[in-house]
């Protein structure tokens, strides 16, 4: 009987593989029906349309074609959370945050067992939550909280958490507290958490094992097998979703995933978990490779290590490593820049404009080489690389999960990123999308000196200390640059850079400010964008409405702009509620970089720390817009 089951199933899968199931829709649309009673914002939501077909607005599907992800923040709703989002049952995220819903929380939500991502948080829901929701195994605290550089203290005891510490949240560095008391943790406790000292309390966890932790067994050699593994707590029983940090995959031409961010593998677990795997895929990779190579004969240095896997083992590497907020799974025909496509809507002459090909991409950064790598984040990889003309670029991957779904939305995104021009915008090159490696590659203009992060909290020795003259230099450039994306001076599309921070200031050679990754929210998907604002909120760049509204504007841009300002008259990363009194009293002296010495105008320096205190002004209308700043800035700044 289960045979026939399973085989029944199986058939119907394979039978039905382009439509979603019809009580999937029929929940849809009562979903809808609660949440936007008055039709204002889920107009995509259509009886007759296939929801995994890329149409419903916020809804992504799973392989099976099983709505899997709702991510509907910050739409303004204003209903409420209806009982039947219980019957979702592959549902894994649901991110309803930053509305204006009502009611209560529905006790059926804790039917979604494979729910790992659940965010309710800035509605008007009251009531109490239900007990049930609390037994939910796969409901996931993140790793991800390590990269709150502000954290001092975390309660999580009485929680019944299951599985590992993540070694992220161990490597905090500003964590001066711990309590993961009465849970029922598991594995090698990170030896970084020493240093709390009493300040780590981790009683009656009886799975924990560590060297030098009073009452703590030592660890055996099963407990060590993957010491750093940095994943969320989670059932231990559970079925392994993601790659652990500690796994790497190596970053040449074989890789298939950009954005691993571990040098430390574990070859033990690597090679007995993916065995098995290498054994049943090697020959599709050769034949693939072979293939690859008749039709293309590329006479290459870096020939030699071109193979690829398929897109079939692409999906399951993805589905594997992707982040909890980096989780939805897209359609196999994700190419939006295939040339030939007419659906894709890009002229000829724009192909051939910005268009590059795989091969000149793995040419020019050396297969993605580590010695290339600039950086890495969540959901994208950058890489310094060399052109046949001879230009340096920063080529940008990143993978198609982190892409908006619809390719419409993505193409559009895409003609607005090639229409910014601007001296103070780093200038985008071109793009390259592979429907076999599952990613897209942005080409910028490689900027030399580094971003202006790197000249924050300089020490005398150190690092090259900005003089007064550039500062002020560079502080114009950013307005200008803002100025243009908002809509001044040429720019028919009126942007919000929504990701402004000193880390993405770029510094060329004349030390003129570039602003990087400029309408690049564009391209990507709504819970990657959001996973991004978590380091923004960190740092202080993210204007305090957002927390009430889940909404960018102009003058969220200007906030992060004044908190760029007082860095760089202060010289700190960080700017201090002492240094803002200071600059409130004209205290120049108290908030200056000291490291100026006394070559700064004092009256240039109190006007641009007015300035920034105004642009930072808790009401946003009470913050000038960017032209404004540009007028204020001119009267006593002589440009170029």
């Amino acid at each position: 009987m289960h045979h026939f089951f399973f085989y029944f199933v199986f058939l119907s899968l394979v039978l039905s593989p382009t439509s979603s199931s019809p009580a999937e829709l029929q929940l849809l649309m009562q979903i809808k029906a609660s949440l936007d009673p008055h039709n204002r914002f889920l107009n995509s939501w259509e009886p007759n349309t296939d929801p995994c077909a890329g149409s419903f607005e916020g809804v992504a599907c799973n392989e099976q074609r099983r709505v899997a992800n709702i991510s509907l923040q910050g739409k303004g709703l204003s209903g409420q959370i209806p009982p039947a989002i219980g019957r979702l049952k592959s549902l894994t995220g649901l991110y309803l945050h930053f509305n204006a819903l009502t009611g209560d929380i529905p006790k059926e939500i804790a039917e979604l067992t494979d729910l790992t991502d659940l965010y309710l948080n800035v509605n008007n829901l009251f009531g109490e939550i239900p007990p049930q929701i609390g037994s939910m195994s796969n409901l996931q605290v993140p790793a991800s909280l390590g990269d709150l550089s502000l954290l001092t203290r975390l309660d999580l005891s009485f929680n019944g958490l299951f599985g590992s510490i993540p070694v992220k949240l161990a490597n905090a560095s500003m964590l001066q507290a711990l309590d993961i008391r009465n849970n029922s943790l598991s594995g090698k406790v990170p030896p970084a958490l020493k240093r709390l000292n009493s300040g780590f309390q981790y009683d009656n966890n009886p799975g924990l094992c560590g060297i030098e932790f009073p009452n703590l067994e030592t660890c055996t050699a099963s407990d060590h097998l993957n010491p750093n593994r940095s994943e969320p707590f989670k059932p231990s029983g559970a079925l392994q979703k993601d790659i652990p940090e500690s796994a790497n995959v190596p970053s040449n031409c074989s890789q298939t995933h950009c954005s691993n961010s571990s040098k430390n593998p574990q070859f033990g677990v690597i090679f007995g978990v993916m065995g098995i795997f290498i054994a049943l895929t090697v020959t599709g990779l050769l034949t693939f490779t072979w293939y690859r190579r008749q039709k293309q004969k590329i006479g290459s240095a870096f020939d030699t290590s071109d193979s690829r896997l398929s897109t079939d083992q692409l999906k399951e590497v993805y589905r594997k490593s992707a982040s909890p907020l980096i989780s939805l799974e897209y359609s196999n025909g994700w190419d939006p820049l295939a040339i030939g496509q007419s659906k894709n809507g890009l002229s000829q002459e724009f192909l051939e404009s910005f268009m590059f090909n795989l091969e000149e991409v793995e040419r020019a950064t050396q297969c993605f080489s580590e010695v290339n790598l600039l950086g890495k984040s969540n959901f994208s990889a950058t890489y310094k690389g060399n052109l046949r003309d001879g230009s340096i670029v920063a080529v940008k991957c990143i993978t198609k999960t982190s892409c908006k779904s619809d390719e419409a939305d993505f193409l559009k995104g895409v003609k607005i990123l090639t229409s910014l021009k601007h001296e103070n915008l780093v200038r985008l090159r071109g793009f390259c999308c592979s429907k076999g490696r599952g990613e897209c590659f942005l080409i910028y203009d490689f900027v030399p000196n580094g971003n202006l992060l790197q000249y924050l909290d300089i020490k005398e020795g150190n690092g090259r200390i900005l003089e007064w003259s550039t500062r002020i230099s560079i502080i114009n450039g950013i307005a200008k640059g803002l100025g243009y994306l908002h809509g001044n001076k040429g720019n028919k599309h009126s942007l919000f850079h929504q990701n402004i921070s000193a880390e993405k200031v770029l510094i060329d050679k004349r030390y003129n400010p570039l602003l990087s990754d400029s309408g690049l929210h564009k391209l990507l998907a709504d819970d990657v964008v959001f996973s991004i604002l978590k380091a923004s909120a960190a740092m202080g760049y993210l204007a305090p409405e957002y927390t009430t509204t889940g909404r960018f504007t102009e003058k969220s841009d200007v906030y992060a702009f004044g908190m760029i300002v007082l860095q760089i008259l202060s010289g700190k990363r960080i700017v201090t509620a002492m240094a803002r009194h200071a600059v409130e009293s004209c205290k120049v002296e108290d908030f200056i970089d000291a490291n100026l010495g006394r070559k700064f105008s004092e009256s240039e320096a109190a006007k641009l720390g007015r300035l920034a205190l105004l642009c930072t002004h808790e009401s946003p209308n009470h913050r000038p817009t960017m032209q404004a700043v540009l007028e204020e800035l001119s009267e006593f700044i002589v440009t170029p």
